[in-house]
């Protein structure tokens, strides 16, 4: 007879807690985001900034046409990592439910009303049979009275950062969030923040693999950077970094000349 795992039986119900109080299909969900492409947001007090890793896997695919940036509303968008197919269809829904809002109340959607709209329908997804959670995540940005950005777990949950990652680069990406991000910082300085996490996740970082979009406190409306932005942003990134790396040389031979 073959040997089942433990878990098995659990494995196939969502709605069936394992013994230690664990649901495996939200578990595997989140492994589908961490296997997604890089996204990530940084928060300042001019706007919020969302950039994505474009893995445009051969030359004949029409770059346009891969999108992981999404305008939901003139004043949020959502950057996604994961299933794209599964993404879509939480964007779709989170378009849907900032109109309604905005007939029903006359006014702009806030951001946080839709993030707990979009979080109560991946929670659905993990408690009723014949479903299977979202292996999506999200970051939703936007502006309303002021920069907002959440990251939506396919559970359901949701937290509010100043700066965030989510998909495979994500551990290096807050490391340097970690160390880079400042209060008081400009929209400009945001931008190449956003751009040097995910030039640090990318082999071959270059403007084509990534895509960078801003939504401003002055304006309050969505926006994609222009590639020659991104370009000249990645490139002073980049040096950046290999400045910082100089001087973290430098630093250990110091160190290892007075052991002698």
């Amino acid at each position: 007879m073959a040997f089942v795992p433990p878990q098995a039986g659990y494995d196939r119900a969502i709605t069936v807690f394992s013994p230690d109080g664990r649901l495996f299909q939200v578990q595997y969900a989140r492994e589908a985001v961490k296997r997604g492409a890089t996204a990530v947001g940084v928060k300042c007090k001019e706007g919020v900034v969302l950039a994505v890793e474009k893995r445009v896997t051969s030359r004949l695919i029409e770059p346009e046409s891969y999108e992981k940036i999404f305008q939901i509303d003139e004043h949020i968008a959502a950057a996604s990592s994961g299933i794209i197919a599964d993404a879509r269809i939480l964007v779709d829904r989170a378009r849907l439910e900032a109109q309604v809002y905005r007939l029903t109340y006359g006014e702009p959607v806030p951001l946080n009303v839709l993030v707990k709209k979009i979080c109560d329908l991946k929670q659905m997804h993990t408690q009723y049979g014949g479903v299977r959670p979202f292996g999506a995540a999200l970051l939703m940005a936007g502006v309303n009275e002021k920069p907002e950005l959440y990251e939506t777990d396919p559970s359901g949950a949701y937290f509010e950062w100043k700066a965030v990652a989510i998909g495979s680069g994500r551990n290096t990406a807050m490391a340097i969030f970690e160390e880079h991000y400042k209060e008081d910082m400009s929209l400009d300085e945001a931008i190449r923040l956003a751009v040097l996490a995910l030039a640090k996740t990318i082999e071959e970082p270059s403007p084509e693999s990534i895509e960078v979009a801003v939504i401003t406190v002055k304006d309050k409306k969505f926006m994609k950077v222009e590639k020659e932005k991104v370009a000249k942003c990645l490139e002073e990134a980049l040096k950046e970094a290999e400045k910082e790396e100089v001087e973290e040389e430098e630093v250990d031979y110091s160190e290892l000349d007075s052991n002698y």
